[in-house]
């Protein structure tokens, strides 16, 4: 889980606080990690050098489109990456007593100096078997990096490729925040999950730490228990409210008077309240007898606690009967003292009937009393949305202006898991090769380069790997793509654009360039996903997005295919 510690280290590294997760470390992995490693050892293989690849196989949600996340948290673990001596105590009581001491000195002195990281910049779409990450180094502590680099990067990009879903499916004019941390897979993954809905497009977040770790937007109000812990107006026990500071000093800039504070004298707000509801009851043809008084209350007390930040939760009782109502008799009375409200939040029921009903009412308050304003006051909507539920709103001709989301975003509940592997592909600059009789799961091996090359609309065409050893592709030369496993699958393509997509990231023991902040990775999904068609990124049916390899990587990997594939014998 994410801690906040204040060690001497820490607070070399950050004067104020330093902000970690306390379990990334080289213990978080799986025991056959370890157990590979002890028999790599044993073996003599302590100076073999080799190459993985970190990929997934299958796009996730049915789409055709994922964001690539966690890169930063990876590199996080290479640069503290060292087992403790408590680390080790540990590993001699799991692993047998036959294991030399020797093996436990040279995993006290592993440290990730020889390994180098390429990888596609965080927040970029990425597509099936193009390794979003190619680590080389000493066999043995690149294998022990698997599980760690797989769990922090499977479900990051997860999460970001759900919220970027539900960004296209609500358009970018409409506001997200994420309110999943109660259903989240525990602690770190509701911490984890607010972190990559931010960069996946969302708004904010209700979670408090996450705000308070990554700097994200927090927002929130309040919840039914709110409202259902009052009666009545008896219930107030207080019932005044001054006048706004910023009311108050244009009233006396118009008067000519300058910008002392002066007195402020208390309103009684329950009594603007109220008269304000009977008003608008014979406006809006609602019965204001009829209208919950214990709502009334419980917006009264929440709008005296948060005069210039009110927004209230309207579905206790009933939308159109009450909770409607009661929100506009205090958001006028708001008003009247120089303050605006900001909108309501509906948690039940037709979403989109109740939707159109609360903006009709916003208009006609606007068009009553004169207040532009009024009529574009945010309208939220929650209750277990997801993404089929936007698209269907956006059918039904809905007014909400904002959405919170919780289970369906941060549980992934359409796919739980993307499925990334880490595969080897060479070791000591041998081509490596996994075969299947499931062709899906036959690794392509070596060492590859990989290119987005892009047609005349400007839109990105096909994801093509090649061998390090080729010429990278020209912007207006012929390029013959092929289908990796498929003969017939082959297709010339002239680019417009070339784009490479591996950059150096780690080398030496040390950054290659300092990590992007959440904002800049943020701006890199947007960014990256402007870059493909919209047939490309639509809910229903999407175009499949092409990625092929060039014509030498192909007859490479068929060689090596048939030099491993054993003959069968018919007798």
């Amino acid at each position: 889980m994410y801690s906040s510690r204040g060690s001497k280290d820490c607070q070399e590294r950050n004067s104020c606080l330093c902000l970690e997760n306390s379990v990334v470390q080289p213990l978080l992995t799986d025991l056959y990690q370890i157990t590979m490693a002890y028999a790599y050892w044993k073996s003599g293989k302590t100076n073999d050098v080799a190459t993985f690849d970190l990929f997934f196989r299958k796009n996730p949600f049915k789409g055709e489109f994922t964001i690539f996340c966690g890169l930063s948290d990876c590199l996080a673990l290479l640069e503290n990456f060292h087992y403790s001596e408590s680390d080790i105590t540990y590993l001699r009581s799991v692993l047998p007593p036959t294991v030399e001491e020797e093996f436990f000195s040279f995993l006290k002195t592993l440290k990730p100096d020889e390994v180098e990281v390429y990888a596609l910049p965080e927040g970029s779409v990425c597509f099936p078997r193009i390794p979003l990450m190619r680590v080389s180094g000493p066999l043995i502590i690149v294998q022990l990096l698997e599980t760690t680099f797989l769990t922090l990067v499977n479900y990051s990009s997860l999460v970001t490729t759900n919220a970027a879903r539900f960004r296209i499916a609500a358009g970018s004019n409409t506001k997200l925040l994420e309110f999943g941390l109660r259903r989240a897979q525990g602690p770190d993954g509701g911490l984890s999950a607010s972190k990559y809905s931010y960069i996946g497009g969302f708004d904010g977040t209700s979670n408090v730490l996450a705000g308070k770790l990554f700097k994200i937007p927090v927002k929130g109000t309040h919840a039914h228990a709110y409202v259902t812990s009052f009666s009545g107006l008896e219930d107030l026990h207080t019932r005044t409210l001054s006048r706004s500071r910023k009311d108050e000093k244009e009233e006396k800039k118009g008067e000519g008077e300058g910008e002392g504070e002066g007195d402020t004298e208390e309103q009684d707000f329950v009594e603007l309240c109220t008269t304000w509801r009977s008003k608008l009851g014979e406006e809006l043809n609602i019965l204001a007898s009829e209208a919950h008084n214990g709502e009334l209350a419980a917006f009264i007390s929440y709008a005296l606690a948060f005069p210039n930040s009110f927004l209230a939760l309207i579905d206790t009782y009933d939308v159109s009967r009450s909770g409607i109502l009661n929100f506009c008799a205090v958001a006028l009375a708001l008003n009247d003292l120089g303050y605006k409200a900001i909108g309501v939040r509906i948690d039940s029921g037709d979403l989109a009937y109740l939707s159109r009903v609360v903006k009709e009412t916003f208009v006609r308050v606007s068009e009553a009393f004169d207040l532009v304003w009024f009529a574009e006051l945010m309208i939220t909507a929650s209750n277990d949305i997801n993404e089929e539920t936007i698209l269907s709103l956006n059918e039904q001709g809905h007014k909400i202006t904002c959405f919170g989301i919780g289970t369906h975003l941060v549980t992934c509940q359409r796919q739980p898991a993307l499925g990334c592997v880490y595969k080897l592909v060479e070791v000591n600059g041998k081509p490596t090769i996994k075969l299947s009789q499931d062709v899906s799961k036959i690794t392509m091996p070596g060492q590859k380069d990989a290119f987005r090359l892009y047609s005349s609309d400007g839109h990105a065409l096909i994801d093509l790997l090649q061998l390090p050893s080729e010429e990278p592709p020209q912007v207006g030369k012929r390029v013959l793509c092929r289908h990796p496993f498929e003969e017939s699958k082959r297709a010339y393509v002239i680019p417009h654009k070339v784009e490479p997509l591996y950059s150096l990231v780690w080398s030496k023991g040390t950054l290659c360039s300092d990590l992007p902040d959440l904002d800049q990775v943020r701006n890199n999904v947007e960014s990256s996903l402007r870059s493909l068609r919209q047939d490309h990124k639509r809910s229903l049916n999407p175009t499949p997005y092409k990625v092929g390899v060039s014509d030498d990587l192909y007859h490479f990997i068929h060689d090596l295919w048939l030099e491993n594939a054993p003959i069968g014998e018919l007798s």
